[in-house]
Order: structure tokens, then C-alpha cells, then sequence
């Protein structure tokens, strides 16, 4: 995109400062009526040519004075302005102050909202943009809701108003082509539990939120580096499966979590009847035949393993 827009080289203007200028000219149209209302009382003593002069000299006056006002500007801190001259960029003014430039100059305005005044300065001022959450699919097509917002700001405002028609708005629908890009080649999560020891995971939108708005923030800022935007940081705000399958996903997750739990449990217990069974035999406290000990490592896994405390049964005859 950037290589297709006509690059505009941004220029700081000639400018003088306006206290002086605005001085000069309120002095000027003072002089200019009261000149006026001298040539239109005053009786006989100067001719009607000389009165008829000096009126059309005061209104003159009069007129460039106000012509000389109008290239007064004031530009306020982090703002901006971008000047145009018969059609033609003439320069952009960034330092705040009070300036007097070409009264003939066009301040150009960023960007055209129907029903509302159009304000003809740029800010620079960092702003917030609250991206609506969205629902796309992810890498594995699962239905999800996402939402994030890209902290921004115009550090070039003569692209910002002639690369694009409307910078904010021209960085919104970036941002949101830019999510739907980046969440559709990641999943949620990891369907399967990977036990391996494997420094190389598969990147997630959920366990990977970090790396992938990084992501996001390079991607965004090549659509909009035309438009005069720096985008500095992008966070991802909300994230979580579409209605539809929510209620699915959340069983899976319970169904691992039990999984997982339950394998920690029957891995200690197998070790604890192990140790039982090795401390009987070293200590020779009971002979045990394979038998006998198929049906103990039976008893302890269940009394181990089970959800409810078990209900010991003495046995008060014989073992055997």
C-alpha cells in the first residue's frame, strides 16, 4: 500500500510570530476607522474629492488589516496543522505557539464526519483504540470471540491527511482485518495434552496471548505506516470460545483436568503398593504368594484410588 500512495515530503513552514503581526494590524484597522469617520464629518474644510479618497483608502486599509488577521494560527501542544496554498501542500506547522504564515493558505482538515464540525488540527496525542469484540475461527475452526486495542498515535500528520480520507477510521478497519489475519492461524488451545518433554509447543491465542499481540502490532503497523500512524503497543482484551461451543469446550476442559488428576493419583498409588510390597518382603513380616498378593495390590489401589474413604473389614481367623 505504501508503495502505490504518491508520498507527500513533509515541509515545516515559514512563519513569523503573530504577537507583533496581530498588534500591527488591530493598530492598522483603528487607524483605518477612525480615518473613515474623519473623512465623513468633517465639514467643508477639505473637498469632496480628498474626503471620497481617504474613505476609499481607510476601507482599503481596512480590508487588508482583516486579510492580515486571517494568517494568524495558534497550534497547541501536541497538535498539528497542514496548510495548502491554491491547491498545492505548502507546509505543516508542529511547534506550539502563536504564528502569523500567507493569509491565503488552506488549513486542511483530517477527515470529513457527516453531522459534525470538522476540526482542521491534528492531535498527536496518544490515543486508545477500543477495538469491538468480533467472532472469527481460529486455525482449527472453532467459532471464538476476541477483542483488543491498539494504543496509536500520528507522528507524520501530513500523510495522515493526504494518504487517507480518514486516518481513525482508516486505522479501525485495519485493526480489524488485522485481528480476524492473526487469530485465524493460531488455535484457542491445544486439543490433545503433548507429555513429552518438547521445548517446541504449538503457539496458542490463550497460552500465547504475549507473542501473538506482538504479532498484531507488526502487522498493523505496515497497513498503517501510509497513513502517518506509529502504532506502539497492541493487547488483546478478550478472548474466550463463541456461544455456540462454549458449554462443549468447557466439558473438554473439565474431562482433562479430571484425566490428569486421576493419573497423578493411580501413579502414586501404584508406587506406594510397591513400597508396601518390597518393605513386606525385606522385613519378612508375611510370606505372600502371588496370589495373595494380586488380591493386596487389588485392595490397596481401591482403597488408594477410591473417591469415598473405605470401610476396613477385620478379618479375625485365619488369613488364608
Amino acid at each position: 500500500m505504501a508503495e502505490k500512495i504518491k508520498k507527500v515530503e513533509e515541509k515545516e513552514i515559514t512563519r513569523a510570530n503573530g504577537m507583533p503581526v496581530l498588534l500591527i494590524s488591530l493598530i492598522g484597522l483603528l487607524a483605518c476607522v477612525a480615518l473613515f469617520i474623519t473623512s465623513m464629518v468633517t465639514d467643508n474644510t477639505l473637498s469632496d474629492t480628498l474626503s471620497l479618497c481617504l474613505c476609499i483608502v481607510s476601507v482599503i486599509g481596512a480590508v487588508i488589516c482583516i486579510i492580515i488577521l486571517a494568517g494568524l494560527h495558534i497550534v497547541n501542544p501536541n497538535e498539528a496543522i497542514v496548510m495548502t496554498l491554491f491547491g498545492q501542500y505548502y507546509g505543516t506547522i508542529k511547534k506550539q505557539g502563536f504564528y502569523w504564515t500567507n493569509p491565503f493558505v488552506t488549513l486542511v482538515a483530517p477527515g470529513k464526519v457527516a453531522g459534525q464540525n470538522v476540526r482542521k488540527k491534528i492531535s498527536l496525542k496518544t490515543v486508545t483504540l477500543n477495538n469491538k469484540q468480533q467472532k472469527v475461527n481460529d486455525a482449527l475452526g472453532n467459532p471464538i470471540i476476541i477483542g483488543a486495542v491498539a494504543v496509536w498515535k500520528v507522528i507524520n500528520p501530513t500523510d495522515a491527511v493526504f494518504n487517507v480520507d480518514d486516518y481513525s477510521t482508516f486505522l479501525s478497519i485495519q485493526c480489524d482485518s488485522t485481528i480476524r489475519k492473526i487469530a485465524r492461524l493460531y488455535p484457542y488451545d491445544l486439543l490433545t495434552d503433548n507429555d513429552d518433554n518438547d521445548e517446541e509447543h504449538e503457539k496458542t491465542l490463550r497460552g500465547s496471548s504475549q507473542e501473538i499481540a506482538e504479532n498484531m502490532k507488526e502487522e498493523l503497523q505496515k497497513k498503517v505506516k501510509a497513513a502517518g500512524i506509529l502504532v506502539e503497543e497492541v493487547r488483546i482484551t478478550h478472548l474466550s470460545y463463541a456461544e455456540e461451543i462454549a458449554a462443549a469446550m468447557l466439558q473438554r476442559q473439565q474431562a482433562t483436568a479430571i484425566i490428569a488428576a486421576r493419573k497423578k493419583i493411580v501413579e502414586g498409588a501404584v508406587s506406594m503398593v510397591q513400597m508396601a510390597i518390597n518393605q513386606l518382603a525385606e522385613d519378612e513380616i508375611v510370606m505372600l504368594d502371588e496370589e495373595r498378593k494380586a488380591a493386596m495390590v487389588s485392595n490397596l489401589l481401591v482403597v488408594l484410588c477410591g473417591n469415598k474413604e473405605a470401610q476396613p473389614v477385620v478379618n479375625s481367623s485365619s488369613i488364608y
